[in-house]
């Protein structure tokens, strides 16, 4: 316990130096900036920016990675607010009551709510992230060559279940992903597969194809689209601020909204989307001022905002224990711990724990920021949302060309991110999934040592690979990922559903009231 508290205090101590606080500053500002544009998003965002921590410390380069994160998940609620379109999927709900609010004259008071309840779903995130993590990665030191195995079936079917309408195309989308990882030299003997030439001798550059899958594919999503201005954000006089008592209606709605983020955050695959539609039902099933709602609630606001970016902090968690991604930002993020060198799992809490106390103490901190920066830019950024497809695409192209090349300096980096920007583009048509293919492209390396080493070690007899307790625990989770689908499905349509008819209540009454009026 005091080694804990000691670990926590020096990563405070860390996370407060100058570069890694200007770091939190940048990450959020952006992270805001790339959430209120219509079009981008958190993994999008996150992938830009990854080439540019290679050169950090590791940890002032997960800081900055978290800080765009966090952003980007509250950003998207300005333009959802102010222009009825929300910058992120996480901040659909958040359009219902935002934009009344702003036809009422009240953006100012609904941003501060946003903002209000981002950062306390944000901060009180940490909790879980500073309690259950240590826990489970502890839970993994008796993982054996079988239990990793299993482990990254699991992961695979999670989010290639969970992130896709259809089971069928989420799980081809992981054998995708697994297909592209035996690139390379085997693991075990060295044998060449499916080489053209010695650049891929280590395998696809996992950064180039972060790149390319969710930045690159969007460049082309919105190229093919007619390229038109922005709908024109609202200008806002009334004060960014709550009342006390308004304060005090909103802390029931946060907490609630809390604890169900953090539990959709660890549940892997789930993500911040379903969490804001759950929060925003929630608030309003427990609100005493339900008329309000489809009006202009702030608590259906802060219900929305204080879920979606709670999800931040719990999908850490099996990011960093496990290895296995809450949502695609987190896929992204793993990706960056990958490419530093680190493992998920128990090294992190112990060989790297400084780094890894830093990093939390810095996700602490970008909350504060977030609040901040904020509350100041609002109107700025409100501003930014307008910017046509026409300027967003010629800046995202050059980021993903300068961002590849950089990494080695090799031109066959910009080829590898322009081929996963057209498949990543292909697969989007498709409706396939993404994140399905770069968490294949990270675990499955990892699977498969772990099959062959089992193996090896039980001269061929598969019953090793149901030899554990651990074993048959995470058998059952990967049955449990597979069919996961249909239950969050039908738990996010049923979400939406009462979303939508709360907000076409007040246009039914309004087309009554002009009838009786005629």
């Amino acid at each position: 316990m005091l080694d804990t508290l000691s670990l926590m205090g020096a990563g405070f101590l860390n996370a407060l130096t100058p570069i890694n606080l200007l770091m939190m500053a940048a990450g959020v500002a952006m992270g805001i900036i790339i959430g209120c544009m219509p079009g981008l998003s958190a993994a999008m965002g996150v992938a830009l920016m990854l080439p540019m921590t290679f050169t950090m410390k590791p940890e002032t380069g997960l800081i900055v990675l978290g800080a765009i994160y966090c952003g980007a998940i509250f950003g998207g609620s300005i333009s959802a607010i102010l222009i009825h379109t929300p910058g992120t999927p996480a901040s659909a709900a958040t359009a219902i009551e935002g934009y009344q609010m702003t036809l009422r004259g009240q953006a100012g008071k609904a941003l501060f709510t946003a903002c209000y309840a981002s950062f306390w779903g944000g901060l009180l995130s940490c909790i879980s992230l500073y309690f259950f993590s240590p826990l489970l990665a502890k839970l993994t030191l008796k993982f054996m060559s079988a239990e990793y195995f299993w482990l990254s079936i699991f992961g695979l079917t999670i989010i290639a279940g969970v992130s896709s309408k259809s089971i069928v195309k989420g799980l081809m989308s992981g054998a995708l992903g697994l297909l592209i990882s035996t690139i390379g030299l085997d693991p075990i003997t060295g044998v060449k597969r499916f080489m053209p030439s010695s650049y891929f001798a280590e395998g696809i550059n996992t950064t180039c194809a972060l790149i390319g899958l969710f930045s690159m594919s969007q460049v082309f999503i919105l190229a093919e689209k007619k390229i038109k201005a922005r709908a024109q954000a609202t200008k806002f006089s009334d004060k960014m601020s709550l009342s006390r008592e308004e304060r005090k209606i909103l802390r029931p709605t946060i907490l609630r909204s809390w604890i169900i983020g953090n539990l959709i955050g660890i549940l892997p695959g789930a993500g911040a989307s379903i969490a804001c539609f759950l929060g925003y039902n929630t608030s309003r099933q427990f609100s005493r001022h339900k008329e309000m709602f489809g009006k202009g609630s702030i608590e259906g606001v802060a219900g929305s905002e204080a879920a979606n970016n709670a999800v931040t902090g719990g999908s850490l968690i099996p990011t960093l224990t496990l290895g296995i991604p809450g949502e695609s930002v987190t896929a992204v993020l793993m990706g960056g711990l990958v490419i530093q060198g680190l493992t998920p799992g128990p090294e992190l809490f112990g060989k790297y724990a400084p780094m890894t106390y830093t990093f939390f103490a810095g996700f602490v901190l970008v909350q504060f920021f977030m609040l901040g920066i904020g509350l100041i830019g609002c109107r700025g950024f409100a501003q930014i949302s307008r910017l046509s497809d026409a300027i967003l695409i010629p800046c995202v192209t050059v980021l993903c060309f300068v961002g590849s090349y950089a990494i080695h300096k090799n031109i066959m980096d910009i080829v590898v991110m322009l081929s996963f920007g057209v498949l990543g583009y292909l697969m989007r048509k498709l409706d396939l999934n993404t994140a399905a293919v770069v968490l294949a492209l990270i675990l499955g390396p990892i699977g498969e040592k772990g099959l062959r080493n089992a193996l090896r070690t039980s001269r061929g007899s598969i019953s090793v690979l149901f030899s554990s307790v651990v074993c048959w625990v995470l058998i059952a989770l990967c049955i449990f990922g597979i069919l996961s689908p249909i239950f969050m499905n039908k738990l996010e349509k049923k979400a939406e559903a009462d979303a939508a008819d709360t907000a076409g209540g007040l246009d039914e009454l309004e087309k009554l009231t002009e009838e009786d009026s005629v």
